[in-house]
């Protein structure tokens, strides 16, 4: 099974939110000047803290040096300001210098380190580092591969409501990686991350429907959520449904929309869609192939797909 991972790696420019009065007018001011837009004055008011060890400041040097925001672009300053507050325990910068590690920015690229200090983010409960942890051990990048360990770290990211987490620990229950096959525990979770709009998790839902695993088989329920992912630009929603409306399982047969589900299919690279639009524009008059052909060639990713009522040709 080979498992797609969604995140992307970014170390973003967060500014830290901590307890204002504590850290004292200096960081405070910093932190309204970043906040405004400022990061100049932001920078001359963290530097002379970061200098004296304060980790927050030097978290926050360290994002601005990686973005280039008040001061000029430079990954090894970057590097060298995150791994002072990383080393004081700043869960942040511990993410951050995983980061940089993984994408071989300021310093070389370190599967090893990388694994290292996203563990320290993530035993102090940094969600995105619980899952690229999570990510390491299944692909077993800079440590042992071990999909139980995986699913371990999946389960925490998860619990703190990672989306991609769920819907990852989803497709490890329903192939049994790391846990005991669970198809009602693997439809749970797809339907909680369908819920959220993630869009392989409407399809897996609409697959489990389909197939009857964990669910009753109900083809009206996976037409249902099929829709919901294809409307999202997911190609293989768009060939089964294609499919359902060629065929009348779940829908009611409608020639001109199979054809517009398998034609944007196709357009996506899906050689069976290509094939299957071929054969269904073979048995349309000429006026439902130019309704079709319009209907595919106006419709745009994250907007409804036509009903029954938008066809002028049918049947």
């Amino acid at each position: 099974m080979h498992i797609l991972l969604s995140k992307i790696m970014l170390l973003v420019g967060a500014i830290y939110f901590g307890s204002l009065p504590a850290l004292g007018q200096s960081f405070s001011n910093g932190f309204v000047a970043a906040q405004s837009g400022d990061y100049a004055t932001a920078f001359d008011n963290f530097e002379p803290l970061a200098e004296q060890g304060n980790a927050a400041a030097q978290y926050n040097l360290g994002s601005m040096y990686h973005n280039g925001k008040g001061v000029p672009q430079n990954d090894s300053k970057a590097l060298e300001w995150l791994r002072k507050a990383a080393e004081q325990g700043n869960v942040d910068a511990q993410y951050g210098l995983g980061l940089m590690y993984s994408n071989g920015k300021g310093v070389p690229q370190n599967d090893s380190k990388t694994a290292e200090w996203y563990r320290k983010a993530a035993e102090q409960g940094h969600v995105t580092a619980q899952y690229f942890l999570g990510d390491i051990y299944l692909g077993g990048k800079g440590i042992p591969q071990n999909d139980s360990m995986a699913v371990e770290w999946y389960r925490k990211a998860a619990e703190q409501g990672d989306v991609d987490a769920q819907f990852i620990l989803g497709l490890m229950y329903e192939h049994g990686k790391g846990v005991s096959q669970n198809d009602s525990k693997a439809v749970e979770l797809y339907r909680k991350t369908a819920k959220q709009g993630l869009a392989g998790a409407q399809f897996n839902l609409g697959l489990m429907y389909s197939n009857g695993r964990g669910v009753p088989q109900n083809d009206f329920k996976a037409a249902e959520w099929y829709r919901k992912a294809a409307e999202q630009g997911h190609a293989d929603a768009q060939l089964n449904l294609g499919i359902m409306y060629g065929t009348g399982v779940g829908v009611s047969r409608n020639l001109v929309m199979a054809y517009v589900a398998n034609n944007l299919a196709a357009a996506q690279g899906s050689e069976k869609a290509r094939r299957n639009r071929d054969i269904i524009a073979n048995n349309l008059s000429r006026d439902q192939l130019a309704e079709g052909q319009r209907m595919s060639s106006e419709w745009r990713v994250g907007t409804p797909l036509p009903y029954f009522k938008d066809f002028s040709t049918w049947p």
